[in-house]
């Protein structure tokens, strides 16, 4: 009996003394947490999308207080107010970040684009592409089987029955980026949102030469330059047969719309352009001529 107690008074000995000195240790090295970063992390929205660049929003906070400016850090989903509320509570300035949202660059549909083939697979973006092009001519365009509606934590994407193609839901898209990071083809982009939500840009992302590029789809961009040609702000670039429109440089002019041969160059919630006077008697002359 006596040997019994000596052994459970050694080991509660042994383990009065391991937590006395895992306290010491403890309080030795204890990180003191700035109360701060709990008061952004609670002005943020709680979406954990990672859209801001870190893994949650918690990550967020914490980069938020420890950083000397707030020049590259910005939460998509919450926008300028909530910006404007960390910089307050963090006594900072945050700088005024031009809103974006998500573009589906591909107008390839089901119309324009003809199949060539059938996919008898799991039906998933990132998987078809590891295996082949896809079932069309361009092997550059969209597949349509949703990686990126399934990604969206917000409800702003859906691929259209008829077209094929995911279309974005202005008002629900906060530009986190979580479906341009889904998309195994890179067609979607995210730019800026423009004033009135207008904005202006090459639907496509075939980078096959002309021809080939015309065959596989009716509305791909062949390069052609006239674009580029009409452009009086150098906004738009041709490199591997393709033309882009720089977000920072186009001022929405619109005079590279109508010259597009194949119309791949969108033009979005812009009103329609005014005839001038004369333009219908002209062309009606020219007909009769």
């Amino acid at each position: 009996m006596s040997v019994l107690l000596t052994a459970v008074a050694t080991l509660g000995a042994i383990g009065a003394g391991s937590a006395a000195i895992l306290y010491m240790v403890g309080q030795k090295f204890k990180v003191e947490e700035d109360s701060r970063i709990q008061e952004v992390q609670d002005s943020l929205p709680a979406a954990n999308c990672g859209g801001c660049g870190f893994p949650g929003c918690a990550s967020f906070a914490a980069a938020c207080v420890k950083a000397e400016t707030m020049d590259n850090l910005y939460c998509p989903v919450g926008g300028q107010n909530t910006m404007d509320r960390v910089a307050e509570i963090l006594g900072r300035k945050a700088p005024v970040t031009v809103k974006k949202i998500a573009v589906v660059r591909c107008s390839g549909t089901c119309e324009s684009r003809p199949r060539t083939n059938i996919y008898d697979g799991v039906s998933n973006c990132t998987i078809a592409a590891a295996l082949y092009g896809g079932d069309t001519g361009c092997s550059f365009g969209c597949l349509g089987m949703g990686d990126c509606v399934e990604s969206c934590t917000f409800d702003a994407i859906h691929i259209n029955p008829e077209t094929m193609l995911p279309e974005v839901v202005e008002d629900k898209c906060t530009a986190c980026g979580a479906c341009v990071k889904a998309c195994p083809k890179d067609i979607i982009e995210l730019r800026k949102q423009g004033p009135k939500s207008r904005r202006i840009y090459v639907s496509c992302v075939n980078e096959e030469k002309g021809g080939i590029a015309r065959k596989s789809c009716e509305v791909a961009c062949i390069g052609c330059t006239k674009c580029q040609q009409v452009c009086p702000f150098e906004a738009i670039t041709i490199e591997n047969n393709l033309a882009y429109i720089i977000d920072d440089k186009c001022r929405l002019c619109r005079k590279c719309v109508p010259v597009c041969p194949t119309n791949s160059i969108l033009e979005l919630n812009f009103p329609p352009k005014k005839e001038k006077p004369g333009t219908q008697l002209e062309e009606a002359v020219a007909i009769k001529s």
